[in-house]
């Protein structure tokens, strides 16, 4: 192969383009559907791609709904459009600063292994520290050539040890 690695971008998996219900951003694990990160991940694999060759990307944003009723508001909860500013787009920090900012409910969803928060209508879909730690040990388990982040500007204030 004369390629010398190829950055599989596993987020972006919803956004602007179905507004209807929220989405995980970057499932590694998807009960509902074939898009996740380890769908794709192993669909390289399969493929015969050089496991040294494939490296995974990990978002260091989240993106933000709409809620259509507040009190419904799980992974795939009815969404009346995404919150305004880049298509939903917010910088780790910023999801930060909204969940402390507005005493917003965080879960860590462990069958899509990622983050999501709510308060009043407002949803985000992210990847908190744990998360993004089981993401990497994952990637560590199929012994593929590493990881990186998109995008560098949103890497303020997450440590991973």
């Amino acid at each position: 192969m004369n390629l010398d690695w190829i950055n599989a971008m596993c987020y972006d998996y919803h956004g602007s383009w179905d507004v209807s219900s929220t989405g995980t951003l970057a499932a590694l694990y998807d009960p509902n559907s074939n898009v996740s990160r380890s769908d794709g991940l192993e669909s390289w694999i399969k493929a015969r791609i050089h496991r040294e060759k494939l490296v995974m990307g990990l978002p260091l944003y989240g993106r933000r709904w709409k809620l259509k009723n507040p009190s419904v508001h799980g992974i795939g909860a009815p969404a009346v459009g995404l919150r305004p500013g880049n298509e939903g787009a917010m910088l780790y920090s910023e999801v930060q600063e909204f969940n402390a900012q507005s005493n917003a409910k965080v879960v860590l969803d462990t069958q899509t292994v990622s983050y999501y928060s709510f308060a009043g209508t407002s949803w985000i879909g992210y990847d908190g520290v744990r998360s993004v730690e089981r993401k990497i040990e994952y990637a560590g388990s199929l012994k593929i050539g590493g990881y990186f982040f998109w995008t560098v500007i949103g890497d303020q204030e997450l440590e991973i040890s």
